[in-house]
């Protein structure tokens, strides 16, 4: 049956293609075909295969789920660790350098070998790494497994090769960082412990050597065991048993003292004069309650002891705050003295580290800020002021502060508009931060010789957009702009505030920029697309709203009252224009059916813009007969056109903005008239929501989420929670990822809604209680956290079993099974073309494709001057070409008949709120690029590139004869296309479902790459990935980062050079002098030889099966990975000069010696000759 159901597809699928289209698109599958006028299709094309390779350039943001922090204070450098395995560096800004463990194990701890270039890592796999961060791209040197032990504990003391690890048993190993191999020497927990303790004294938490004397390691156990360990003499020199279990341990720099935190929340500190009790125990947040008891308290994570010369030492501690204060927000506590100053933070502490102006321990330390790694943030506080102020960040760490829906990426933009864009943001920005420069500058950065401009457009869920400057592979801030400021927010009191009080009704859902003319169109969650302009100065002006009833079905039988009241038509050939005025919102009927009203309300009076981007229009969809709008699927503005249009499942909807006017609002089968190609018949009219498949609610990625609170969860979860659990078989297979089979609504471009019968997913046993929804309850109020909606989501009717992977094959979009289904309008595109094969020249067009494979192109005629064209209607033909392709229609391009992409016709940026000049009064310019402006030599006509989910085709106009055609893929579907420009010329990129990133030639449709780059797409990569010129492309890793990717060859050779430096030749500070009578009582920490003790001459060799060494790939040969080309061996020839030329140094030095010695010698030899040279033998 699968196999006859398969056949019938194919069928299907392909035979309306041989009817409408020309004869040459039934050849074979990527087969080119030639057309009947080869001379009009001479395209050179200089596109290939060696001009892409695929690789990863940057990532910004925060990282995502962070575990570790470490600080090298030589060089200035910050790492970070993650519980995927990943490593930022970071430096000054744009010294951001992301690596990543090849296991994804997580990092437990990260140690800088300081001043030295390299890093430590140990994860949770029990592996020790060493990195080289003397290369751009830093690699492994080695690392080494441990087999039988965990690692709990590392500690590598300052100018030290040995480090201290220490694991669960309670054992602590000692391993030479240079050949990553273990030495004998061990420090067993039986023997740091006295014999007549019965119990184990719990794993290692804390590892440090004596500030006094190197030769001595303190051990913390877990269990609240203390032990100095003497290395020299193999014995303990004191052990410390405290009831309560340690957490961390901090040094004074005198090596007298040291403190403890512990899981009561107090802190003990403890003198070497006398180990048997503490000197000081301390409850920094502990009360004495009523009954003379103190209060019980949070644990304290972690200490840090830290002095200063011209104050009193700094403690400073994260927790112990007492139970009682539930609700209470995460501290930092900086006790100075008598001072105690408690910093709230907002989300969990992870980690934290004071930094010092010294690296050495045994000197004053002196404390100038603290760094906090938190869940979700990355702060610095400035110590040196008394209200501890914090530094303003100069990373891009705050993408996440509300959860990305959408992304964009634009090259190559205007070189203008990030200046402005900037300069408008910066008024904007947060005062109140510390006027020091950040305390994070290593490394070394400098601007690329190959940068232009480049923006990042980030759409959020509470409705914020983010502009970001992405020139020269870096992310800074532009300017943020709140949607929400346009509406008006719901007050507790009314009736239907109950219903948006959820959590994310003004999410965006897609972004739509011109940045010639600086028009910006938003789409949100609830039905809504706002129309914004720039402008440099403020305007006190009102928001035109219009409201569209656009749920046109060709089964509902509309009567004459109704076709003059909605601006919907029921007949193909009406193309008049409809005015929509603006209408209150009506309550409903009186039955208490919500009708005719919008999600959201406008707000109804003139405000203040500032400058910026200033809302002009708001178009909303409405409800009907109790049912919600169906989320916007698709979007296209033309600057010169003055036409907005969107569409969704229902139908495609036309805006004139500029005469604030409805011209065209049809079902997307109303469009066809007489030429719909799958002959579908009027079906019965609608019940009104009594289908089980009406159970479900559209809720995107809301699908994942338990609704066990009665109200799905807040959206930050839903983009940030995504488990790599696969949903169960039967659900997957029942589902195609491009029809979103919920409630019979369309939450996606590329989706098919389903009739109004039986539901395609098989509800489980919690179906009806997961997806059931209260009477009027609007079911769409959670954003789809990953962005665009460009693929729809399965129904997850648990948490556990959410659903992370496109990978799997499935049926065709056009089953026979939904043939009289409605049909999605997927994707949109304005400009000049031809609409009708008889056209002799183009003329503007709306280029409409749907989830069906179908291709629309809609005739318009829109006056030409300006007067007329804001006073004259702009009129709407009928249907002109219909084209078809399998799956849904994702993109469409346009090239002239010499293969160069025809951009669309934009209007050139005028500031409507600028002064008048008389004497250059303000006209629209517009700029048209015609298809027959430069079709002289090569006759009428131009190509058009259709691509979709399974193919793509390249169309001869105005004859429709399909030139060539392209199967892209039969086992996924593609998710996003994109014609971009690359080394001068252009190509159709493709990303799979399955991972491949593609590139064809254009218009030829050649293969040039294929690449399986991510072997599993999950559902957030997949809805933000987007292409853009000049070979790059982007995606969020993670709910937290963008992973910015190109795939040019140029890109790839020329990334060293744009890349920062980790590592700068710094020469290390000397150590104070300690002064004769210091160092004399004192102890010599200098006369202790770990060679000597822990070599194997000394300690012999470890044990084979405790650990296991493996060579990494760092150095000369991680670099083959990194880079290729002549600028990659150009690269790697300088990094192995750089490696050698310490000993080429150490040679010339030792040279020189050489001769200044010969030189002397000689000398002596020339005296002593002349000296001798008349004495006899007898006087010798």
């Amino acid at each position: 049956m699968k196999k006859f159901r398969k056949v019938l597809d194919g069928l299907t699928t392909s035979s309306p293609g041989g009817t409408i289209g020309s004869p040459s698109c039934g050849s074979a599958a990527g087969t080119p075909t030639a057309a009947p006028t080869p001379k009009e299709i001479d395209v050179q094309e200089t596109l290939v295969s060696e001009n892409f390779q695929l690789c990863k350039t940057v990532r910004h943001g925060f990282p995502y789920q962070p575990t570790a922090l470490a600080f090298d204070p030589v060089q200035k450098l910050v790492a970070i660790g993650s519980r995927t395995g990943g490593i930022r560096i970071l430096g000054r800004p744009g010294v951001d350098c992301y690596c990543q463990h090849e296991s994804g194990a997580a990092v437990l701890q990260l140690q800088f070998l300081i001043n030295e270039g390299a890093l430590v890592t140990a994860c949770a796999d029990d592996t020790l790494h060493l990195w080289n961060l003397r290369q751009r791209r830093p690699a492994i040197l080695h690392s080494l497994k441990f087999n039988r032990e965990r690692i709990t504990f590392c500690h590598l003391p300052f100018q030290s090769k040995w480090l201290y690890v220490g694991t669960e048993r309670g054992n602590t190993h000692i391993v030479n960082i240079e050949s990553f191999i273990l030495s004998g020497y061990v420090i067993m927990w039986n023997k740091a412990i006295e014999l007549s303790t019965k119990t184990h004294p719990g794993p290692v938490v804390h590892l440090s050597d004596s500030p006094k004397d190197e030769g001595k390691l303190l051990i913390g156990f877990e269990s609240g065991t203390i032990v100095q360990w003497d290395l020299r003499g193999k014995k303990a020199d004191f052990r410390i048993y405290y009831d309560e279990a340690i957490h961390s341990v901090s040094w004074h720099h005198e090596g007298k003292q040291f403190m403890c935190s512990h899981s009561d929340g107090s802190l003990t500190l403890w003198n070497l004069r006398n180990t048997t009790k503490p000197f000081q125990i301390t409850f920094p947040h502990g009360k004495i309650q009523k009954d003379g008891r103190k209060e019980s308290c949070k644990p304290i994570l972690k200490v840090e002891y830290k002095t200063s010369r011209n104050s009193e030492p700094f403690v400073i501690f994260s927790g112990g705050l007492s139970y009682d204060k539930a609700g209470r927000r995460p501290t930092l506590t900086i006790m100075h003295g008598k001072a105690i100053t408690v910093l709230e933070m907002d989300h969990p502490i992870v980690e934290f580290m004071a930094l010092c102006e010294t690296p050495y321990n045994n000197e004053v330390q002196e404390p100038y800020a603290v760094v906090v790694l938190l869940e979700k943030d990355f702060i610095v506080v400035d110590l040196t002021q008394s209200n501890f102020p914090i530094f303003e960040n100069p990373y891009p760490m705050d993408i996440h502060e509300s959860p990305v829906t959408c992304t964009a990426y634009f090259a190559e933009c205007p070189p203008d508009i990030i200046p402005i864009l900037y300069s408008i943001g910066a008024k904007h920005k947060k005062t109140g931060y510390s006027q020091k420069e950040w305390p994070i500058s290593g490394g070394t950065w400098t601007l690329g010789s190959q940068t232009y401009p480049e923006i990042i457009i980030t759409g959020h869920a509470d409705g914020s957009i983010k502009f970001w400057d992405a020139s020269a592979i870096t992310l800074q801030m532009l300017y943020k702009l709140k949607t929400s400021k346009v509406f008006e927010k719901p007050k507790p009191g009314e009736g239907r505030a109950a219903e948006l009080v959820e959590e994310d009704p003004y999410a965006v859902q897609m972004v739509s920029w011109c940045p010639q003319s600086r028009i910006f169109c938003v789409v949100g969650i609830s039905a809504h697309i706002i129309l914004y302009r720039f402008s440099k100065y403020d305007a006190n002006t009102q928001i035109v709203s219009l409201e569209v009833r656009l749920q046109c079905e060709s089964e509902d039988v509309i009567s004459p009252s109704e076709t003059e009241n909605n601006p919907c038509f029921s007949e193909p050939s009406s193309h008049s224009p409809q005015h929509q005025h603006p209408t209150s919102p009506s309550s409903g009927t009186p039955e208490g059916v919500k009708d005719s009203i919008p999600c959201l309300k406008v707000k109804d009076r003139a405000a203040r813009m500032p400058p910026g981007y200033q809302a002009e229009l708001v178009v909303q969809l409405l409800w009907v007969d109790g049912e919600p709008p169906q989320q916007i699927t698709s979007l296209d503005i033309n600057s010169a056109y003055g036409l907005l249009a969107f569409g969704n499942c229902n139908g495609l909807a036309v805006v004139d903005y500029l005469q604030k006017s409805i011209l065209l609002c049809m079902s997307t089968l109303d469009l066809y008239g007489a030429a719909d190609p799958y002959q579908r018949l009027t079906r019965s009219p609608r019940r009104n929501r009594q289908s089980t498949s009406d159970e479900f609610c559209m809720r995107g990625l809301s699908n994942f989420y338990s609704d066990s609170k009665k109200r799905i969860r807040t959206s930050y979860q839903s983009l940030t929670e995504l488990s790599d659990n696969q949903q169960s078989g039967d659900m997957e297979r029942s589902k195609s990822p491009t029809s979103d089979h919920v409630n019979g609504h369309c939450t996606s471009p590329t989706s098919q809604p389903c009739s109004a019968g039986k539901p395609r997913v098989p509800m489980g046993p919690e179906g009806p209680r997961l997806t059931r929804r209260g009477p009027g309850r609007p079911p769409f109020r959670k954003a789809q956290s990953a962005a665009c909606m460009e693929i729809s989501l399965p129904v997850s009717h648990t948490e556990e079993s959410r659903e992370n992977s496109f990978s799997r094959s499935r049926s065709s979009s056009v089953s026979s099974i939904d043939r009289d289904t409605k049909e999605a309008v997927t994707t949109l595109q304005f400009g000049e073309s031809y609409g009708r094969k008889s056209d002799a020249l183009p003329t503007p067009c709306l280029w409409v494709g749907t989830s069906l494979g179908v291709v629309l192109l809609i005739p318009l005629s829109i006056p030409t001057e300006e007067e007329e064209r804001l006073e004259e209607p702009v009129t709407i033909g009928p249907s002109g070409a219909v084209l078809m392709l399998k799956g849904s229609i994702l993109r469409f391009a346009f090239l002239d008949c010499v293969g160069a992409l025809i951009q669309s016709p934009h209007e050139v940026w005028r500031d409507l709120n600028a002064p008048e000049d008389p004497d250059r009064p303000r006209r629209r310019k517009l700029i048209n690029f015609s298809p027959s402006s430069s079709q002289d030599a090569c006759g009428e006509g131009h190509l058009a590139v259709v691509c979709s989910e399974r193919q793509a085709k390249v169309f001869l106009m105005p004859s429709q004869s399909c030139l060539f055609v392209h199967n892209i893929t039969e086992s996924s579907f593609v998710l996003r296309a994109d014609v971009v420009s690359v080394c001068n010329s252009v190509c159709l990129a493709c990303f799979c479902a399955n991972g491949h990133v593609m590139t064809l030639s254009l218009p030829s449709l050649r293969p040039l790459m294929d690449i399986n780059y991510l072997p599993l797409t999950d559902m957030r990569i997949a809805r933000t990935f987007c292409f853009t010129n000049g070979g790059q492309a982007l995606y969020l890793s993670s709910p937290t980062e963008v992973q910015r990717i190109t795939y040019s060859q140029e890109m790839c050779d020329n990334l060293q050079e744009m890349l920062g430096e980790l590592f700068t030749p710094i020469e290390t500070p000397e150590a104070q002098n300690r002064g004769f009578l210091k160092g004399f009582f004192g102890g010599n920490a200098q006369t202790f030889d770990r060679e000597e003790l822990f070599g194997e001459a000394a300690a012999g060799k470890a044990s084979r099966s405790l650990a296991q060494h493996i060579p990494g790939q760092g150095g000369v040969e991680g670099m083959k990975a990194a880079a290729s080309g002549v600028v990659g061996d150009l690269a790697r020839a300088r990094i192995a000069l750089d490696e050698r030329g310490q000993r080429l140094g150490e040679l010339e030095e030792r040279t020189a010696l050489m001769m200044t010695s010969a030189e002397t010698f000689s000398k002596h030899a020339h005296e002593l000759m002349l000296k001798c040279k008349d004495k006899k033998w007898y006087q010798f």
